[in-house]
């Protein structure tokens, strides 16, 4: 087969620059190792939002490749129903890592102030936008990047062998190269692939109002009224007739399209299966230098240690603990409305953690009730939390911090914050990962090579910690059970042999199966496989199916 030597990536995170979720790892890890090996040209295409500012992040107007001396700048038509209309779009421009990044600025993405949601800020000045609700035009954000960057690629006369769109926001791509006359014929010698990195309901960036979608795509109306999932124009779907598609974890692909566990997408996967499209399983990597706790000044922690010598202490992360612990000891000033109850300043008991996203999906609910359960009756435990998401999640755990039973031993830190996140992995003994489903966790590799054991639910891409192995896990999603796996994570705490071989195996277990160099690889035969298929327009026929829905 032909080396892959050409890929760009669609992406509406990456890295630093602009994040919300694991999206930004992912794309960013594998661009860099991609183009770190075998002198591949690795290209992302991502929005310029509006927290970000292109000059001092390093970045340069692009020049017009036809007339020198200019920036480029381009229309890209975005009709609306009977309104024939095209928005302008400016590009900027730098190589990091060896990775070329092109940041699409327009006025759509520049009115924005997060890359998902609305702000505090956005709120208080118009108050239709609702902090943590979604932007109303997200639907019209994901066309015009997806459509841009493809005009992009032809202005730049660059022949991608392979453009791989990460999630629902870019997963129309496929769609617009194989069924769009202006990309079509450009197009015909790359292949895409769509990568799902959350199935769940409401991650799909659907549009139910199916004439906007087919004006604003300019795709057939054959094509948006056969990709419907619930009578919704699905970008998932559109995907499955002209892309290979993966997703984050071999467990999760398996969820999707062989157990009823799939109700939690609307059966995405069974309906991509009765399609004929199966979903192929790679579990994400990570590049161990980007958590690396030997080297404090980078990670911003106290103190630096190894979690892979042959000592039963660690000096360094028992000071990471001790700091963060007097960190938090103290009753909330006035000036941290963010920091709700506080610490024992005691290093001796077990310190649990949780970072990430407070929503339904990461089973905030049930954490919030086991951690009632667990520390009741005087448990010598804490737990630190971190993050920010639905005020049903921020309210319950606010309560539990104010609990005068619970005083000094649970601190709920609203929002986020990556230096900070760094100190609480590096202080945590252990990490709790309650997701209701998750199609791979990051956290859980973050939290083992930071030497906090993690504490799942055996569920999707979490299935990869070993239970008393590598960390903790129990199956049914309860607050009972989790009590139960917290129960046997305080009792191996209090014997620190059983801890410091669990934390040396699991990090030697991700430098052996999980960086980013041999993830890449499953990448690199995806692609290669993916160039052999039939990639020419196809007819999606008429689908007759039954789903046996299980009752929940």
């Amino acid at each position: 087969m032909q080396p892959i030597t050409s890929v760009w990536m669609f992406t509406r995170e990456y890295s630093h620059l602009a994040g919300a979720g694991g999206v930004k790892d992912v794309a960013a890890q594998l661009s860099k190792a991609l183009a770190r090996w075998n002198n591949r040209k690795v290209s992302v295409v991502l929005p310029c939002y509006g927290f970000m500012k292109p000059r001092e992040l390093g970045f340069d107007r692009l020049p017009d490749p036809l007339f020198p001396g200019q920036a480029l700048e381009f229309d890209v038509s975005m009709n609306y129903t009977a309104m024939e209309r095209t928005e302008r779009v400016k590009v900027w421009f730098r190589v990091l890592d060896r990775v070329r990044i092109y940041l699409l600025e327009a006025e759509r993405y520049r009115e924005k102030s997060a890359v998902y949601t609305y702000t505090r800020e956005e709120f208080q000045r118009e108050s239709w936008k609702r902090q943590g609700s979604g932007h109303f035009d997200f639907f019209a954000m994901n066309i015009l990047l997806q459509k841009a960057g493809l005009d992009l690629i032809m202005l730049l006369d660059e022949k991608p062998q392979i453009i791989h769109c990460h999630d629902g926001h870019t997963a129309v791509t496929p769609a617009l190269m194989r069924e769009c006359s202006g990309y079509r014929h450009y197009f015909r010698g790359s292949a895409a692939v769509v990568t799902i990195h959350n199935a769940g309901i409401g991650y799909h960036q659907e549009v139910s109002d199916l004439p906007f979608a087919q004006a604003i795509t300019a795709l057939p109306w054959r094509v948006v009224t056969d990709c419907c999932l619930e009578h919704s124009f699905d970008p998932f779907i559109a995907a499955g007739n002209y892309a290979a598609v993966t997703t984050v974890s071999e467990n999760y692909a398996r969820e999707l399209q062989q157990t009823d566990n799939d109700y939690l997408t609307g059966w995405l996967g069974h309906r991509l299966l009765a399609s004929g499209v199966a979903i192929t399983g790679i579990t994400n990597g990570i590049d161990p230098a980007e958590f690396n706790p030997q080297v404090p000044e980078k990670m911003a922690i106290p103190a630096g240690y190894d979690i892979l010598s042959e000592t039963d202490d660690l000096p360094g992360k028992e000071q990471c603990k001790k700091e963060l612990l007097r960190s938090l000891s103290m009753l909330p000033g006035d000036d941290e409305g963010d920091r709700i109850g506080f610490l024992t300043n005691d290093a001796t008991m077990p310190l649990y953690a949780f970072i990430g996203r407070l929503s339904e999906q990461k089973g905030v609910d049930i954490l919030t009730e086991a951690i009632e359960l667990f520390l009741a009756g005087g448990r010598a435990a804490q737990i630190v939390c971190l993050g920010s998401g639905g005020v049903r999640e921020e309210a319950g755990l606010s309560r539990i911090a104010d609990l005068k039973d619970l005083s000094g031993r649970i601190c709920f830190l609203q929002g986020f914050h990556a230096e900070l996140a760094n100190r609480i992995y590096a202080a945590a003994d252990f990490l709790v990962i309650p997701s209701r489903y998750e199609p791979c966790g990051l956290t859980d590799y973050i939290a083992q090579l930071f030497g906090a054991l993690p504490v799942v639910h055996h569920v999707g891409g979490l299935v990869k910690v070993l239970d008393g192995e590598t960390g903790f896990a129990y199956r049914e999603n309860s607050p009972e059970n989790l009590v139960e796996a917290l129960e046997l994570s305080a009792k191996a705490y209090r014997q620190r042999g059983i801890v410091r071989r669990m934390q040396r195996r699991a990090v030697a277990r991700i430098h052996r199966l999980y960086t980013w160099e041999k993830v890449m690889k499953s990448y690199i035969r995806l692609y290669k496989n993916s160039r052999t298929r039939d990639i020419g327009p196809v007819q999606v026929p008429e689908l007759n199916y039954q789903l046996s829905r299980k009752t929940k």
